[in-house]
């Protein structure tokens, strides 16, 4: 056999070699074991209240997989950025927290992270209800595509990190929806392990659905009410106050399933208590897929 022969084989063996799980899982094994930088340590603990709040072998992990994260996935500037360390380590460990103690590669159909420096716009046809499309443009926050992109307002990261209780953060629930579209187009069913996984999540998951549809209903109603008899009794100096909000998870979460669970994702590590006591079977249905229990991070801020 001539020698060119060989080379050339030899070659395309190393090459599927490489292409491999085995070497996949070397390569990120190899990542995660370096040193974690000192600065980004310090970013960590400025941008990033969540990391202060978890135990030392939560925080630990949890730098392994930025490591790994940082090595894996592009992040581009969009509308003149320049992406800083501080915005891609930001935006990796709320990733991250996603991931904590789960195996597997850390979001494997997502290709790069687009950052704007605030919110941007996207323009979306719509269709009225007499079915007449019209083009609407929004300005957003973040936005995640099945294609393997997530789209980010740095401005949005930064206020969505700042207050970890607030039960809002946008890099949790534009990821949540990364992991939702690993398995198709997005409608609130992420991958999981089994059909009885499936079913429960099912089960769980399109009742709280329904009931906030219902709550928000039934709050939108009383409003209406209010209004009315506000208006029937004449003019008034002041106004009925409005009614209060439905509950912890948001009005947008009942806009569709993809978005009742990006948005019940956001409120699962941030109000985790409150979630657990006022909606158990969904808190357990959450803490199950993400294997943590956001409740039991008590440190400290400092």
């Amino acid at each position: 056999m001539p020698l060119a022969i060989v080379l050339v084989a030899a070659l395309l063996l190393v090459a599927a070699i490489a292409g491999g799980p085995r070497w996949r899982a070397w390569r990120r094994q190899a990542w995660a074991s370096r040193p974690f930088p000192a600065a980004w340590r310090h970013i960590l603990r400025r941008r990033v209240p969540l990391y202060r709040l978890l135990p030392a072998d939560l925080q630990q992990q949890l730098r392994r997989r930025i490591l790994v994260f940082l090595a894996e996935k592009p992040f581009l500037g969009c509308a003149g950025l320049e992406v800083t360390d501080e915005m891609r380590v930001t935006i990796a460990a709320h990733a991250c927290l996603l991931r904590l103690n789960r195996g597997g590669a850390l979001f494997p159909e997502l290709k790069q992270i687009l950052v704007y420096p605030g919110a941007f716009l996207v323009d979306r046809v719509h269709a009225s209800p007499g079915g007449v499309l019209r083009e609407e443009r929004r300005a957003l926050a973040g936005e995640s595509w099945q294609q393997g992109q997530v789209i980010l307002s740095w401005q949005d990261v930064l206020d969505g990190a700042r207050l970890p209780d607030d039960g809002h953060n946008v890099v949790l629930h534009e990821f949540a929806h990364q992991l939702d579209q690993e398995s198709g187009a997005a409608n609130g069913a992420p991958r999981l392990a089994s059909r009885a996984a499936h079913a429960r999540w099912a089960d769980v998951m399109s009742r709280e659905f329904a009931s906030l549809q219902a709550r928000i209903r039934a709050r939108d109603a009383a409003r209406a009410r209010a209004q009315a008899e506000w208006s029937w009794l004449g003019p008034s100096p002041e106004a009925p106050p409005p009614p209060e909000p439905v509950d912890l998870i948001s009005d947008y979460g009942a806009t569709n399933e993809a978005e009742f669970f990006a948005v019940v994702t956001e409120v699962f590590f941030e109000q985790a208590g409150a979630l657990a006591l006022r909606h158990p079977a969904l808190f357990a249905l959450l803490a199950d897929y993400y294997a943590v229990d956001p409740r039991t991070w008590h440190a400290p801020l400092h």
